[in-house]
This record gives structure tokens, C-alpha cells and sequence, in this order.
């Protein structure tokens, strides 16, 4: 070998190296839940946020308690609720349990979700409480409100959901399940609405949280138009008997891009994506 390519093989060696590591590192960050996650993960403002979300709900908890008109519940507007005791709602996942580091393995891994993965990780009973979430779960029991918790979690799994919330100091009945899984009933469904009339033929539900516009309502298979319209319509509920936690990771909102067509290709799921950006340009 020629001395001078000695000298400039380590080097060369060097580059290539440092080139395959750069091409790695950006396509770990080109995943496309990299920013939402690096945001959940060490974001300032994301505590900031649901930590006021709580916070507003605490300031409403003893007024909802004493009002035996207060419902958060529609369909249960009538006398025969004034008698029941009160109860809140709570979605799990990114509501009240922060599963951002399962997602920071799938972005490493260059992998999108995997429900095998996702049922190990609700197992393992790792996940850090969303800010806020204890202190206003606590507070509610302590003044004997009942806290039910509706989550799409498979059944399978809720025991590890319930020893994940036991060991952050979520309250939990020892007389009474209430956690509330996806299809542990028949007809107990992703929608959650044969779940929130299950509490709610008990219970006056005074408050509902979730992440997801089907947390509160069925938002599934509709139009952009048609979820902003739910929206407004509830324009009275939110703040009040309605809290909704931010999530730019995952959700309904994201299949609802492309209108929930599960037929379309990647290539045309992202073509449907980049349509709905607008530059406000003609």
C-alpha cells in the first residue's frame, strides 16, 4: 500500500463512518412522530398545558360536585340523575399515563406502532403520570367522586394498566371495576359510548378527559368539517364538564386527513397529508 494512502485510509475510513452515522441519525429523526415525542418528552409547555387543564377542572370540581344539575353527560340530562353520586371520566393513554417513551422506541427503531409491542410496554407498567392527572384523580376521590378510567387498552391488559396506575397513586376502587377496557363487554367497543351510558346508569357524570375527540363523543368515520362542527356545536361543554389533552403523536384527527380511508396506500395517505397543509398561498 502507498504511504500516502496509509495516511489517508484512517481518515477515509473516518468520513464514511461519520457519513453512515449522519444518514442513520436523520432518518431516525425524518420518523414522522420524532418532533410530537421530542415535544412530550421535553417540552416545558406540554406540562405547562395539562397541568392548566387540571387545574381548570379543580376549580370546578366542588361546584360540579354541589350542583346536582351539573352533568357532563347529554343523554342524562333528567331528575333521576339529581340522585345519583358523581362520577369523572377518564381516557388513559396520553390523559392521564405518558406512554411517549414506548413511542421513542418505535422512532429508534425506525418502526411504526405494533400491538405485540404495545401490549409488552402496558405490561412492563412503566408509563409516567400526564402532569396534573394525580393531584386532580386524588382530589375528586377525596371528596367521593367516583373516577372511572375508559380505555381502548385490550382487556388482556388492563392488569398491568391497573398495577401501572396503583403505583403512581391513581385512586382505584377495591370494590369495583373501574377500568373500563375495549371490548371486555360485547359490545364495548373503540366508540366508548356503550361505556360512558355503563357509568352513567349509576353515576352523574360530572367530567369527562381524553385526548381524542371520541373520548367525549363518536367522531370516528366522519368529515374534517363534520368534527369541527362537533366542536362548535359542544362549544359550551369544553373548559367546563368537557378537558381535552393535547396529542400530536396519534389519533382519530389523523386518520380523519384522509378520511378514514384504511384502503389507501402510504404513497396516497401521504399525498393526502401534504393536501391539507395550507400556505395560505393561491
Amino acid at each position: 500500500m502507498h504511504r500516502s494512502f496509509q495516511k489517508l485510509f484512517p481518515l477515509s475510513v473516518l468520513l464514511l463512518g461519520l457519513l453512515f452515522t449522519s444518514c442513520s441519525s436523520s432518518s431516525t429523526l425524518q420518523h414522522p412522530t420524532t418532533s410530537a415525542t421530542l415535544w412530550a418528552q421535553n417540552a416545558a409547555e406540554y406540562k405547562a398545558l395539562t397541568t392548566s387543564v387540571y387545574n381548570t377542572a379543580l376549580s370546578n370540581l366542588g361546584m360540579a360536585i354541589e350542583d346536582s344539575y351539573w352533568t357532563a353527560y347529554p343523554k342524562q340530562e333528567d331528575q333521576k340523575m339529581r340522585k345519583l353520586p358523581a362520577a369523572v371520566i377518564l381516557d388513559v393513554d396520553e390523559t392521564v399515563l405518558d406512554n411517549s417513551p414506548f413511542q421513542a422506541r418505535m422512532i429508534k427503531q425506525k418502526s411504526s406502532f405494533d400491538p405485540e409491542q404495545w401490549n409488552d410496554w402496558v405490561m412492563e407498567a412503566k408509563a409516567n403520570p400526564i402532569a396534573g392527572a394525580v393531584e386532580f384523580t386524588q382530589r375528586a376521590a377525596d371528596h367521593g367522586v367516583a373516577v372511572f378510567y375508559l380505555t381502548n387498552r385490550e382487556t388482556k391488559v388492563e392488569e398491568g394498566t391497573r398495577q401501572n396506575l396503583k403505583k403512581l397513586g391513581f385512586p382505584l376502587s377495591e370494590n369495583q371495576d373501574r377500568i373500563l377496557s375495549n371490548n371486555e363487554r360485547d359490545n364495548w367497543t373503540s366508540a366508548k359510548t356503550e361505556r360512558r351510558a355503563y357509568v352513567a346508569k349509576n353515576y352523574r357524570i360530572i367530567m369527562i378527559f381524553g385526548d381524542d375527540l371520541n373520548d367525549f363523543v363518536p367522531a370516528k368515520g366522519i368529515s374534517q368539517q363534520e368534527r369541527s362542527e362537533l366542536v362548535e356545536n359542544n362549544s359550551s361543554k369544553w373548559g367546563k364538564f368537557w378537558y381535552v389533552l393535547p396529542n400530536p403523536s396519534y389519533g382519530s384527527w389523523e386518520n380523519a386527513l384522509y378520511n378514514f380511508d384504511d384502503s389507501l396506500s402510504p404513497t396516497q395517505i401521504d399525498s393526502a397529508r401534504k393536501a391539507r397543509l395550507n400556505t395560505k398561498k393561491n
